[in-house]
Parts: C-alpha cells; sequence; structure tokens
C-alpha cells in the first residue's frame, strides 16, 4: 500500500450528518484535489460509509511547500502530524537520522495490563481505585469505558493517557506500539470534559489562534490556514464557522456545536492517539449522537479513539466498536460491543426487550440501586416476589461478584490477554519523539492579539470599564474647575479633596 501514496497531502475527511445531493457533492469537490487517502482501521456499517462517501473529502496538498515525508523506501506517508513535517525537513541537516526515526509510525496501538492504580489518602492509609485491568485499543476502533459513578473510568482514562495526579501510584505496564514511553507532544490528545473556550471569539478564530500558539513556526503559515479549514470540514462545524462560541450573556453555537469545538482543537496537532473524558457529558441524546458519530469517523480515519462514557442511548451505544465495562474498580467485561448482551445472558443475566443495552449493563453493576429496592421493598414486595427478573432476587454486590468471576473464567478475558501480548510484540516506531511548539515571540503576540480581540468584544468588560473610567475623570477633573486663584478658594478644594479621602476610607472599612 506504500507504493500507492505517492503525493504528499493531509487528509481532512468530512463529518457530515446528513447525506448530500449530487450537486452538494459537485460543489464541494476541490479541483487541486490530485489524490485520495487510504481509509485506516476498520471499516463501518453500511450507513456510516454510505454518508462519509456522501459527505466526501476535503484535501490540503503540502507538497507546493515543500512538506514532503518519506518513509525510508520513498514511498510516501500518509497522516502524519505537521510537527512530524517539521521534522521531516529538518532531518537533511542531520546526519544518520532517518525519517522512520523522525516521523515513526502513523498508526497507535495502546495495551495496558495488569494495571492497578492505588491513591494515597493519608498517613498509612491507600485506596486501590483500579485493580488489575488488563486490555487494549487498536486503530481504527473507537473504545468505550463505561461504568458507574466513582467505577474508576475517568482514572483508568487519566492512567492511560499518563495524567494520574501526584497522590495515585500507577503499577503494570502501559505499551504504546510495544514500548513503554511516555506521550509526547502531538503523539497524543487529551479532551476534558469541561469546554474551556473563550466565549467571544467566533469558532474559525478559535481554532485559528489554537493553531498560531501549538504548531511549529517552520511550517508555513498558507499550511496553518489550510489545516485550520480542514479541521473545521473534518468536525462538521461549516455552517457555524463564524458563529461566536457564546457565553453567558452572549448567544452563540450550541452545547454539542462547543464540543466538537473543543475536540477539533486537538485534532490541529494530527494526533494518532484521542482520549475523551465524557464527550457527551450534558448534551441531549441529539447532540451526542452526533458527536459519538463525528468521534467514529475518527477512528475510522485510522486514529485510536477511547472515551469514558456514563450512560449512552442505545444509538450511541451501538457506534462503539469496544466496550471495557468497570465497576468498583473491576473489569466487568471487555471486549466488542455488540457481544456485551450475549456474555450477559451467559452469566444469568439477559437484557429483557427493549431495554437498551447500556442501561441494563449499569443496573446489573451499579450498587445505588439496591438503596432503592430497600426503599421500595415493603409497597413493592408482591410485585418483586413475582419477578423474573433475576436482578430482584439478589443484590447487586452479588451480582458484580458473579460477573467478574464469569468474566475472568471466560474466552474474552482470555482472547483479551492473548491480543495484548500480540500487539505488544509489535514493535513500532516512537511517535513524534521531538515535541515542537511555536516560539515565545509568537505566542506572546497571539495571546496579546487574541487578549485585545476578546476585550474589544466584551462590552461588560472593556466598554462599559472605559465608559466608567470617563465618568470618574470628568468628575474629578471638574473638582479643579474655576476654583479661582485665591487663598480661600485653595482652601475650600484643599478641604474637598481631604473630606472625599477619609469618606473613601469609612466606605472602605463599612
Amino acid at each position: 500500500s506504500s507504493q500507492q501514496l505517492n503525493t504528499s497531502l493531509t487528509s481532512h475527511r468530512t463529518a457530515s450528518h446528513r447525506p448530500a445531493s449530487p450537486s452538494e457533492e459537485s460543489s464541494r469537490a476541490s479541483p487541486p484535489v490530485r489524490a485520495r487517502a487510504m481509509r485506516g482501521g476498520g471499516g463501518g456499517g453500511g450507513g456510516e460509509d454510505t454518508r462519509r462517501t456522501a459527505a466526501g473529502q476535503a484535501m490540503v496538498e503540502l507538497q507546493a511547500n515543500g512538506a514532503t515525508a518519506t518513509s525510508a523506501s520513498g514511498a510516501m506517508v500518509v497522516g502524519l502530524s505537521p510537527l512530524s513535517e517539521t521534522l521531516w525537513r529538518d532531518s537533511k541537516a542531520m546526519p544518520g537520522a532517518g525519517a522512520a526515526a523522525l516521523i515513526g509510525e502513523v498508526s497507535a496501538r495502546l495495551t495496558w495490563k495488569d494495571l492497578s492504580v492505588t491513591v494515597a489518602l493519608g498517613p498509612g492509609k491507600t485506596q486501590t481505585v483500579l485493580d488489575e485491568l488488563t486490555g487494549f485499543a487498536e486503530p481504527g476502533s473507537l473504545t468505550a469505558l463505561m461504568g458507574p459513578s466513582g467505577s474508576g473510568k475517568s482514572t483508568l482514562l487519566d492512567a492511560l493517557a499518563g495524567r494520574l495526579a501526584a497522590n495515585a501510584f500507577l503499577s503494570g505496564s502501559v505499551l504504546l506500539n510495544g514500548r513503554k514511553a511516555k506521550l509526547s507532544f502531538g503523539a497524543a490528545a487529551y479532551v476534558t470534559q469541561d469546554d474551556n473556550l473563550i466565549g467571544t471569539l467566533t469558532v474559525r478564530e478559535t481554532i485559528g489562534y489554537s493553531a498560531l500558539l501549538r504548531l511549529p513556526d517552520k511550517m508555513p503559515r498558507d499550511d496553518k490556514r489550510a489545516l485550520v479549514e480542514g479541521t473545521i470540514v473534518e468536525m462538521g462545524l461549516q455552517d457555524c464557522a463564524d458563529t461566536v462560541i457564546g457565553n453567558w450573556h452572549l448567544r452563540g453555537v450550541s452545547g454539542g456545536e462547543k464540543r466538537r469545538v473543543s475536540i477539533a482543537l486537538e485534532l490541529l496537532m494530527r494526533p494518532r492517539l484521542l482520549f475523551l473524558d465524557e464527550p457527551t457529558s450534558g448534551l441531549d441524546s441529539s447532540s451526542a449522537f452526533f458527536v459519538t458519530q463525528t468521534l467514529r469517523g475518527l477512528a475510522r480515519d485510522g486514529r485510536t479513539v477511547i472515551a469514558s462514557i456514563h450512560q449512552p442511548s442505545s444509538e450511541v451505544f451501538e457506534l462503539f466498536d469496544m466496550l471495557f465495562l468497570l465497576s468498583g474498580g473491576k473489569n466487568v467485561y471487555f471486549g466488542q460491543a455488540a457481544q456485551a448482551c450475549e456474555f450477559f445472558a451467559e452469566v444469568g443475566f439477559p437484557c429483557p426487550p427493549l431495554r437498551n443495552p447500556s442501561d441494563h449493563f449499569l443496573r446489573c453493576v451499579n450498587s445505588d440501586f439496591d438503596k432503592v429496592k430497600a426503599t421500595l421493598k415493603g409497597s413493592m414486595k408482591a410485585r418483586i416476589e413475582r419477578s423474573d427478573d433475576p436482578l430482584d432476587k439478589i443484590t447487586t454486590s452479588e451480582a458484580i461478584r458473579k460477573l467478574v468471576s464469569a468474566y475472568n473464567r471466560s474466552q474474552y478475558y482470555y482472547a483479551a490477554r492473548e491480543k495484548v501480548n500480540d500487539i505488544a510484540r509489535i514493535k513500532g516506531t516512537v511517535m513524534d519523539s521531538r515535541g515542537s511548539q511555536a516560539s515565545f515571540l509568537m505566542q506572546a503576540c497571539t495571546l496579546t492579539r487574541r487578549s485585545f480581540i476578546n476585550m474589544s468584544r466584551d462590552f461588560g468588560y472593556y466598554w462599559l470599564r472605559l465608559l466608567i473610567y470617563l465618568l470618574v475623570t470628568v468628575c474629578i477633573g471638574t473638582i479643579y474647575l474655576d476654583v479661582g486663584t485665591k487663598y480661600t478658594s485653595i482652601l475650600v478644594s484643599l478641604k474637598v479633596l481631604i473630606s472625599g479621602y477619609l469618606d473613601q476610607n469609612a466606605m472602605n472599612l463599612l
């Protein structure tokens, strides 16, 4: 396949959510496009392929600016981050440094084996948050870390991304491309649960300023601009690209669009490994579906996407390829999401008809339901005794122990460990081993310009303060208007100033 990729380009795929008409497809087509990048990872369903084919692709050609990156065999490598392309430009000046050593493998295979996390609570007190977890994430797959509140899914995500707190201690192995190495700048991205965006900037400005702050200075400005536009298209933000983000007093984009903007900011570095902490939290069902559908499209482009999620709808759950189910820091199930119902049925907890599978899984492993059953036990005793639901006959803690024990003896557990060992034996190249950012001068100028734009558009922060300063200036200045030059006039003005100073101090004391 490397011989077919003979053109240097960065591929940006459209994350559209509706089928496009033939006229729309022809209008979206770009004349300079000369090649089509191969799709990485596993293929999705028929509906996914139809959607992505109808949406088309937005290609950005970087060959004119000399941003060519080839492997040791001379074939073109597609899917490199801007950092890798910049490093390749510098490789000619480095004797003995090949392209493979600088660029690295464009795919990310992450494995974790017997991973445990212990938190220090105080002198001599510790708590085990994660207990010997084993799993993997491959390119082209969308993996869900699911579990009730306090199950450890966010801690697992932080452990895999190398973001554990100082009082947390990790044991076990976490390998990226078969190597034990820290995730370098640009190789992986982490999207937090809360959107940290400036409300007065538009979507295009937000992504553009992020590109200036994070991409290397050696990268041409035209390439940065093309990368920004390609990211906007890839995340399906074309319709709101010139709309402000919005804040408490300024109407802007919707919650789902804000979440996609946060993801777009991390995609600027073209990471091959993407972590997301509850990307659908606080969104309605429609926005959550579109955000997850966008993540599925990113995974189909060859990225490795891992997201923690609390309680997805049935439509959102069907978009995930792999499911890692947690309860109390223990692994309840890991395998294909479509086979999770089969596993629960084998253990004795079949999913009832017309019930959301994710709701059923959380119902089996969430101990909060024991409190609900205890509260309603008196009024619903007869109904519970006649119920056919096996969860009504045992406590949740007993169900969790049964599920964990069954998983540790199941084919899913042994298949996962065998797969982890197979992936760990594949020694890939370290990804983007040399991190690079914009220079200090570029960052200072960009932040200053962004700050002035933010203040000028915020009425309450800038213009209202300016009006108050003008009024205070006029009030203080008129004190000396026509005061005269005699001794008595000056004495009266001095008394006014002293009285005002004393009154101000008294107000401050109150």
